[in-house]
């Protein structure tokens, strides 16, 4: 599991999500409750991205703050592994 920091900020509008320490992660939603949801499925995605493209993931920096945040708060990503398993049919001839 690792532990990143999550920032939101109340606009007129609706919240703002940006994990901080997880760059291009950001969302909008009409209130917190679904800004938290948003935020953490943005949070899988970009994860998700990250390690198809063979990149790292970044390194959770818990220091990071953002002076504009109305909150910020842990968020957490657990991943799991799986293989995947392909059936090749046996082409190979008696």
């Amino acid at each position: 599991m690792l532990t990143y920091k999550a920032m939101y900020k109340f606009l007129d509008e609706g919240v703002h999500g940006e994990v901080l320490d997880f760059p291009g992660t950001i969302t909008f939603a009409e209130n917190l409750e679904r800004a938290r949801i948003s935020l953490a499925s943005a949070l899988v995605d970009m994860a998700l991205t990250n390690l198809i493209n063979g990149e790292p993931l970044p390194t959770p920096n818990s220091l990071l703050t953002d002076s504009e945040a109305d909150i910020e708060e842990p968020i957490h990503l657990i991943l799991t592994g799986a293989s995947r398993v392909k059936v090749v049919p046996d082409l190979a001839v008696s």
